[in-house]
């Protein structure tokens, strides 16, 4: 009995990551290293980058996923930081000199457990 196809790891990531982009609410971002913990896989930012740099999935909210410190990942003035800028402003985001003010990143464990306690 035939089964289904198994799906290849680069697919598979694929899926992940952009499931993962989907998830981020209107008016949110997140950052690339978010996003890959959150497809589980912690450590691969740069794997996200890539897939996002595809820009080949109608409907994505690729425009909320941001560096790590809140800033928009293209250079100032290219027409994708513009983009960028200007969607996340509809959706209510604070944006000032291509960095994303009042929200940040969810901690990762380390942060959470090793962090010093708030003042």
């Amino acid at each position: 009995m035939p089964g289904k196809p198994t799906e290849n790891p680069a697919e598979k990531h694929r899926r992940l990551i952009l499931a993962a982009v989907r998830a981020v609410p209107r008016g949110q971002v997140a950052g690339y290293g978010e996003i890959a913990r959150r497809a589980g896989l912690p450590g691969r930012a740069r794997l996200v980058a890539r897939i996002l740099s595809e820009g080949d999935e109608p409907g994505l909210p690729w425009h909320r996923v941001l560096r790590s410190d809140g800033r928009v990942a293209f250079p100032p003035g290219s027409e994708g930081f513009d983009e960028q800028v200007q969607r996340l402003r509809a959706e209510g985001v604070r944006v000032e000199g291509g960095r994303v003010r009042g929200q940040s990143a969810a901690a990762t464990l380390d942060e959470m457990l090793w962090a010093p306690p708030p003042r």
